[in-house]
């Protein structure tokens, strides 16, 4: 994993950028996939899902998220009237016709980030509470060394002063400890992705 300048996301013609003008850019980073080609996102995107979400994390990430979860069930962070839909439209709303019609990408309960649209290079999936409307952004793109790699961007819609102070109050958890195990669970599942194939039973990857 590498964390990367903004201007990394910024300079690239992505879709995202139709819809989401009015968010700030959080994070963005690199993750290594030895030996991809142009055409494995959709291998790689199916290996992610396979390798699990929180419930397969390390100790520290699940016990920061069991945290998150209990307060904001205590403070009413995550009540429905705060999520997508209520408080904030879906970017589903704002996507044009092609990408509308474009595979949407599954969704489960592993995965609290929502599908927007997922095509050939990138995907996006989205979430909100009384903090902030926040975008993952996956794409896919060639590497410094000619393979192909992940790059994921966290775009941020801050719900008013209160979701700047949560952004900034969890920045340290999220690069000392999130965004390493996660570089760790999707680099593996990269590399173990036809294993992880054959354990699902099927052919992918």
């Amino acid at each position: 994993m590498a964390r990367l300048a903004k201007s990394t996301y910024t300079e690239r013609p992505w879709r995202i950028h139709e819809i989401t003008s009015d968010f700030d850019v959080e994070d963005a980073w690199a993750f290594r996939t030895p030996g991809a080609g142009p055409d494995d996102f959709p291998a790689m995107l199916a290996a992610m899902q396979r390798s699990g979400g929180i419930a397969r994390q390390t100790g520290p990430v699940r016990f920061l998220f069991a945290v998150r979860w209990k307060l904001g069930a205590l403070l009413g962070w995550d009540k429905p009237a705060a999520g997508v839909g209520a408080r904030v439209d879906s970017l589903r709303s704002r996507l044009p016709s092609d990408l509308r019609d474009a595979r949407r990408g599954e969704d489960n309960d592993d995965m609290p980030l929502k599908a927007v649209y997922e095509i050939a290079t990138e995907s996006a999936r989205e979430l909100a509470n009384r903090t902030v409307h926040t975008v993952m952004h996956l794409g896919w793109v060639q590497g410094p060394h000619g393979d192909h790699e992940l790059r994921m961007t966290v775009l941020v819609k801050y719900n008013g002063w209160f979701g700047r102070l949560y952004m900034a109050a969890i920045a340290p958890f999220r690069y000392l400890i999130v965004y390493p195990a996660l570089t760790r669970q999707w680099e593996r599942a990269w590399r173990d992705r036809h294993d992880l194939a054959a354990q699902y039973g099927d052919g992918e990857g």
